[in-house]
């Protein structure tokens, strides 16, 4: 289950008063700052802010906030404060709102480890629902350029959406890691997605979303560079080596 929806009030503490407590702090430090024109708040968001897209469209900066879960909604807040502080205090900040995240060294509950782990230890891999919920995967990698970018050159007060342009449903995704993991581990092809499992969907889960990433490519000149079936098979071989030595 989401963890949001098991427990919304942890969100609201991290994402609501934690980014508040951040933005007071980073008020008073900038009003103490000698150099001003060189200071600046920058927080990193979700596309989740967006809500759920149907089948087609993507989400762009001006996409009006519809989020759907306990999770989204602490971080439609936080972005909310973010540019309060700005318009009322003159802050600079800049924001971005980025779409799914992948490579080594990820939170071990999200969908690619969690799947690399059951492909390692043999177990159901679970897939929620048909597999049919499409999200934008974005290497980490690229990312951290990304925030490089809008840190030092985006315009003050903006917001920049961050996505790799690399639209995959979630059965898609994990039978392409059950081949990239049989490859690497020189497994009988096919032998992973027997492992698959179909269980009920979690709540408001969101059918799909995808990013327009053009105002950061054409103001920034950032674009994604990380090949996704490359991406993965680092991402395999890391999590690889970090389950095996895991007691």
């Amino acid at each position: 289950m989401d963890r949001s929806i098991a427990n919304p009030m942890d969100f609201v503490q991290t994402n609501v008063v934690g980014t508040v407590t951040l933005l007071n702090a980073a008020l008073e430090a900038w009003g103490e700052k000698a150099d001003p024109g060189r200071f600046r708040f920058y927080h990193v968001s979700t596309d989740e802010v967006y809500g759920s897209l149907g089948s087609e469209g993507l989400f762009e900066e001006s996409t009006p906030y519809d989020p759907r879960s306990p999770y989204s909604a602490s971080k439609a807040a936080s972005d909310h404060f973010v540019r309060a502080y700005h318009h009322t205090y003159g802050l600079p900040v800049v924001l971005s709102n980025c779409s799914n995240n992948y490579g080594p060294r990820q939170y071990p509950e999200k969908l690619i480890p969690v799947v690399i782990r059951s492909l390692a230890e043999g177990q159901p891999i679970p897939v929620y629902g048909a597999g049919a919920n499409v999200r934008d995967w974005l290497y980490v990698g690229d990312h951290v350029r990304a925030m490089e970018a809008i840190f030092h050159r985006g315009r003050n007060g903006e917001t920049y959406n961050v996505g790799g342009n690399n639209e995959w449903n979630n059965l898609d995704l994990v039978r392409t890691l059950c081949r990239v993991y049989d490859q690497l581990h020189d497994r009988t092809s096919g032998s992973g997605e027997a492992q698959i499992t179909f269980v009920t969907d979690r709540k408001g889960h969101d059918l799909r979303y995808a990013i327009d990433a053009t105002r950061i490519t054409q103001e920034l000149g950032w674009t994604p560079r990380m090949d996704f079936e490359a991406g993965l098979e680092e991402t395999v071989r890391f999590y690889s080596q970090a389950f095996q030595t895991t007691p």
